[in-house]
């Protein structure tokens, strides 16, 4: 094991032991290579890694502290993966969207409470039928953020997305937009809402199958 990856290990032990909790100080550099028998250097690039996927953060002139630990925070390194992948790729991207989605959408018929119900029927309402494919996008984010809120499962939200980035959905959308199924996909989000917010699990996953199955054989004809 490289001795950088240990000391990647060391950290992650000492925040899983509760040594170091959320929002804790580390020791300074020297402290804590000595107390983990380890060359400061290869405890710097430890910390620069783990800074990378939000584990760590470092305050230039005060020191480095752990994270909260969020779930959205940790897999925001993954929307910067998805953003890099070419249009092939994606396709792998929706065929594991096809599998949360309506996982997502069957748990949020059954915990969605009054106020996620609510922003779900504010992101339908409000979005503009003839509206420009950004809008159309932020309408798309907004609505599949708010179901898979209304799970209550914070890593399943977060991982969800992760997978749905604005540069994935902008891609898609401006293909969906000259093919001219605008009004399709948004009447499919409000039989999806309406599901929910009757709590029918079992409906709600197989009308977000359908939704999210269309978009992905759309894609796969193009490509």
């Amino acid at each position: 094991m490289a001795v950088t990856d240990e000391a990647i290990l060391r950290i992650k032990e000492m925040i899983l032991s509760g040594e170091l909790a959320p929002g804790d100080r580390l020791p300074p550099e020297k402290e804590l290579s000595e107390r983990l028998g380890l060359s400061r250097s290869s405890l710097r690039e430890a910390v620069k890694a783990l800074e990378v996927i939000r584990v760590l953060d470092v305050r230039r002139g005060d020191g480095t502290y752990v994270t909260s630990l969020e779930p959205r925070l940790l897999l925001e390194a993954m929307s910067f993966v998805v953003d890099l992948h070419d249009d092939h790729s994606v396709l792998e991207i929706f065929a594991v969207r096809r599998i949360l989605e309506p996982a997502a959408a069957s748990l949020a018929a059954r915990h969605a409470g009054e106020a996620e119900l609510e922003r779900l029927r504010e992101s339908v309402a409000g979005v503009d039928h003839a509206a420009d494919v950004e809008s159309l996008v932020d309408h798309d984010l907004e609505f599949h953020r708010g179901i898979a809120d209304a799970t209550g499962n914070g890593y399943l939200a977060s991982l969800i997305d992760s997978l749905s980035s604005h540069t994935v959905r902008a891609r898609i959308w401006r293909g969906i937009t000259q093919e001219s199924a605008v009004e399709r996909t948004l009447q499919e989000h409000h039989a999806i809402l309406d599901a929910i917010a009757a709590g029918d699990a079992e409906l709600a996953s197989a009308l977000t199958v359908v939704h999210v199955s269309g978009v992905e054989q759309w894609l796969r004809s193009a490509l």
